[in-house]
């Protein structure tokens, strides 16, 4: 990934050196693909700053919780 026009804004756990997750943003991105978040398998997904609103409001309303339940 060419990071030069990247702005790195969370990295997902962190705790190794495993290529954890994040969270950038591509300001030369077309508007619906400006989110950029990676995984540690080299993938990659792409979406808009508003789709990325949705996902953190959902979040934040407890949407995914019982996703998450077992693994607590």
């Amino acid at each position: 990934m060419n990071s030069e026009h990247m702005q790195h804004i969370a990295t997902f756990c962190g705790q190794c050196n495993c290529g954890c997750p994040e969270l950038w943003i591509d300001q030369q991105a077309p508007e619906e693909r400006r989110v950029v978040i990676t995984d540690d398998f080299g993938q990659r997904i792409q979406m808009s700053l508003g789709q990325l609103s949705d996902l953190v409001d959902d979040v934040k309303a407890g949407v995914v919780d019982q996703v998450l339940a077992p693994s607590r």
